[in-house]
């Protein structure tokens, strides 16, 4: 299992990760599937002792992460980081018309791991971005989206990182009810879709009875 006794835990990412977290509450994890995810491992391994954090925060691209990296990061001293970033980089090209391109992208989340390995030498975790066809515009978007997916697998291999293919996983979940009962506006994940994100992490990560 990727994680030990005593770890510390830090996910990281935009809305999906921070699902309205309290930030007056350093401890709060959000109502989503790092809240989800970390209850599930502590009901099952309470003796570990494993600490959670939640750093998401709404609307952020890959440039954010990088501003706040030292405080939002570096500082917490955590010893396994999960980074789930992405669709707002496609997404701000179709509603602001403020895309990233995909060698920005790449460069943004290579400098992050790098800080992340080098200073901390903290074990890594990449959540690859999803977007499902709900509207149907969401479509279009797979142009711009699927190499910043690519990207995200190349650095996991790269950086020895665990991947978590959500992508697939929402793709695969999309065949057994409608899409929308799993993201309604494709991107941001129903309490369902939550709940999918928690297990396929828990199950990247090594736990096999979820």
């Amino acid at each position: 299992m990727l994680i030990s006794n005593n770890e510390v835990v830090l996910f990281q990412g935009d809305s999906i990760t921070d699902a309205s977290r309290n930030r007056e509450n350093s401890n709060d994890l959000g109502k989503g599937y790092a809240l989800m995810a970390a209850g599930w491992f502590n009901s099952l391994f309470p003796e570990m002792g494993v600490t959670f954090y939640n750093r998401g925060i709404s609307g952020n691209r890959v440039k954010d992460l990088q501003n706040r990296w030292q405080e939002d990061c570096l500082d917490l001293q955590p010893t396994l980081v999960s980074i789930y970033i992405g669709i707002n980089n496609t997404w701000r090209k179709f509603d602001r018309n403020d895309p990233t391109s995909a060698g920005d992208f790449e460069a943004g989340l290579r400098d992050l791991l790098v800080q992340t390995k080098s200073k901390l030498d903290a074990k890594l975790m990449l959540i690859e971005p999803f977007v499902l066809p709900v509207p149907e515009d969401r479509k279009t978007w797979r142009e711009d989206l699927d190499p910043k997916i690519h990207i995200v697998r190349d650095l996991a291999r790269e950086f020895n990182a665990v991947l978590v293919p959500l992508d697939g996983v929402f793709a695969q979940a999309a065949t057994r009810a409608d899409a929308a009962s799993w993201a309604p506006d494709g991107v941001h994940p129903s309490p369902a879709g939550h709940a999918l994100i928690a297990r396929a992490w828990l199950q990247a990560a090594g736990v096999r009875n979820v």
